[in-house]
C-alpha cells in the first residue's frame, strides 16, 4: 500500500462509516480491486478496517463531546444521590446507561463469531451484494411504515436493546453499522434525525472496544503499513466529522431513500459483474 492508497481508504471509511451504505462493504470491495487484501490472511483486512475506524469514532467523540460530557456527569452524580421523588436517574444518565446497554448484543456476537468474522467468508462479494439490497430493501420499508414521531428523550432501555441487536446486525459486510441501526430506530417510530444521533452514539463503545482489539491484536503478517495505518485513520477522522454533521442536517429535511436507491444499484451491479467474471468472488 502507499499513501494515495491509504488516504483514499481513509476517505472511503469517513464517508461510508455513517452514511447507510456500508464502509466494511465499500473498504473491502476497494481492498479487492487496489490488490490489497491477501487470501491467505483475510483477518489482516479486518484487523486494517477496526484499527482505522478509530478515526471515525473520534470524529463521533468530538461532535458530541457535550452531549457526552453532560451524559457522564449526571451518571456519576446519579449513582451518588438517593432515591428522590422524580426518580434517581435523569434522562442523561439513563441515556449513558442504554448506550451501554445497546452495546451488549454486539460485543456477545462479535467475541462468540470473531473466527468468521474475520475469516474469509465475510470478504466475499456475493455476501456484501446480498446485504446490500436486503438493508436497503428493510431500510424501504421503514420509510413507509415508520411514524417519525419519537426524540432522543423518549428512547427506552427496550429501545436501546432492540437497537442493539440491529448493530450487531452490522457484523455482515454491507449491512453497514449505521444503516441496521437508523433502520431499527425507525421501526420503532423514531424521527430520521434521532435515529441517526442514537445509532452515532451507540456505535462509540463497540468501535472503540473492536478498534484497540484489533490493534492490539495485529499479527507479523501485517504488512500494509503501520505508517499507512495512522494516515487512514487520520484522514478517515477528518472525513467523518463533516459526514455526520451534513448527515444530521440532511436527514433532518430529507427521507434516507437516496441510499436506499444506492445500496439496490451497486448490489445489483456487483451481482452483474460477479456473473460476467468482471469481479472476484
Amino acid at each position: 500500500m502507499n499513501i494515495f492508497y491509504a488516504i483514499l481508504l481513509g476517505i472511503i471509511q469517513g464517508l461510508t462509516e455513517f452514511l447507510p451504505i456500508s464502509s466494511t462493504a465499500h473498504l473491502t470491495l476497494a481492498g479487492k480491486l487496489l490488490n490489497l487484501i491477501d487470501p491467505a490472511h483475510p483477518e489482516a483486512w479486518t484487523e486494517f478496517i477496526a484499527v482505522i475506524q478509530l478515526g471515525t469514532v473520534a470524529a463521533v467523540i468530538i461532535y458530541f463531546w457535550k452531549d457526552l460530557w453532560g451524559m457522564l456527569m449526571a451518571l456519576l452524580g446519579d449513582l451518588r444521590k438517593k432515591e428522590g421523588p422524580g426518580g434517581r436517574f435523569t434522562d442523561r444518565s439513563r441515556m449513558a446507561m442504554y448506550i451501554v446497554i445497546g452495546t451488549l448484543p454486539v460485543a456477545f456476537l462479535g467475541l462468540t463469531l470473531k473466527r468468521i468474522i474475520e475469516g474469509s467468508l465475510t470478504k466475499t462479494t456475493i455476501v456484501i451484494a446480498a446485504s446490500m439490497i436486503a438493508l436497503a430493501l428493510l431500510l424501504w420499508l421503514a420509510e413507509r411504515i415508520a411514524r417519525h414521531q419519537k426524540e432522543i428523550s423518549q428512547v427506552t432501555w427496550v429501545d436501546a436493546l432492540v437497537i442493539g441487536f440491529a448493530q450487531a446486525c452490522a457484523l455482515i459486510p454491507g449491512s453497514s453499522r449505521s444503516g441496521t441501526t437508523i433502520t431499527a430506530a425507525l421501526f420503532l417510530g423514531f424521527t430520521r434525525e434521532t435515529a441517526a444521533r442514537f445509532s452515532f452514539l451507540l456505535s462509540i463503545p463497540a468501535v472503540v472496544a473492536s478498534g484497540l482489539y484489533e490493534l492490539k491484536e495485529i499479527h507479523g503478517h501485517f504488512d500494509l503499513g503501520l505508517g499507512n495505518l495512522v494516515i487512514s485513520t487520520l484522514v478517515s477522522g477528518v472525513v467523518g466529522y463533516a459526514a455526520i454533521a451534513w448527515l444530521l442536517k440532511y436527514l433532518m429535511r430529507h427521507t434516507t431513500m437516496v441510499f436506499v436507491y444506492y445500496r439496490i444499484f451497486l448490489g445489483l451491479l456487483l451481482i452483474v459483474l460477479l456473473m460476467n467474471g468482471l469481479m472476484e468472488p
